[in-house]
């Protein structure tokens, strides 16, 4: 069962402290991360545009959001694929029409060692970060941003550094 996992516990919040020998990287805070700033995606932007973006900056996927920053889900190129050869979704359609929403969110605070736990079964995570905005009458709101999207990669690049700093 998910529920006597301790990487599911530990991926879903509910468990911040199992291993007994954590590596030396485990309770570093993912803004330690050389996260860089994503590229984002509107929702009019074509499957075929996104596509194009997506192979000329290098990436496997990146995230849609509204005019207003709301995080919409992501896009991949894997689904984008996926979608146009079963007929679902055409080049000409909006990236709305493939996004992904089933990814996993990790905060700048969180532990590189909550990271690894869900790199383990996803393939990339979005680093987002909450922001309070104030109206002009004197109200706010939290929102996330989206802050960037981490791979395997990147926290395999930081814990096989030499200075461990």
């Amino acid at each position: 069962s998910k529920f006597v996992n301790d990487n599911w516990m530990i991926k879903n919040g509910f468990l911040n402290d199992i291993q007994e020998h954590k590596p030396w990287w485990w309770n570093i805070k993912v803004q330690k991360l050389n996260i860089s700033a994503p590229f984002m995606l509107l929702p009019d932007v074509s499957c075929q545009k996104a596509i194009d973006i997506l192979q000329e900056k290098g990436y496997d996927q990146a995230p849609v959001v509204s005019e207003s920053g709301l995080i919409l889900g992501m896009v991949t190129l894997s689904n984008t694929l996926t979608s146009v050869l079963a007929g679902n979704a055409q080049f000409s359609d909006p990236v709305t029409k493939v996004v992904y929403n089933q990814y996993s969110k990790i905060g700048l605070e969180n532990s590189l060692g909550k990271l690894s736990c869900i790199l383990e079964h996803d393939h990339f995570a979005v680093v987002v970060h909450e922001q309070t905005h104030f109206n002009g009458n004197g109200s706010s709101h939290r929102k996330q941003m989206v802050f960037g999207v981490v791979t395997a990669m990147d926290l395999l690049t930081f814990v096989s550094r030499d200075d461990r700093k």
